[in-house]
């Protein structure tokens, strides 16, 4: 399924940094989350759930996730 991404508000991560390797997250619609690279806006984007984009970033707050394999 396709969604327009015309109405979103787009911010940008508070974790940015000054050369480039930012995120920016749409938060503002019903059912869905977007993700993006700031530096690519027209390029893809992960789609997430409410519950799970709230489940994603509790496990990035409790540093729970492995990123490291």
């Amino acid at each position: 399924m396709t969604v327009s991404l015309s109405h979103t508000v787009w911010r940008k991560s508070t974790r940015s940094n000054a050369n480039g390797q930012c995120v920016e997250v749409a938060t503002n619609l019903r059912d869905a989350v977007f993700v993006r690279d700031s530096k690519n806006p027209s390029g893809p984007t992960l789609r997430f759930s409410p519950c799970g984009w709230a489940s994603f970033v509790a496990e990035i707050k409790a540093d729970a996730l492995d990123f490291e394999g």
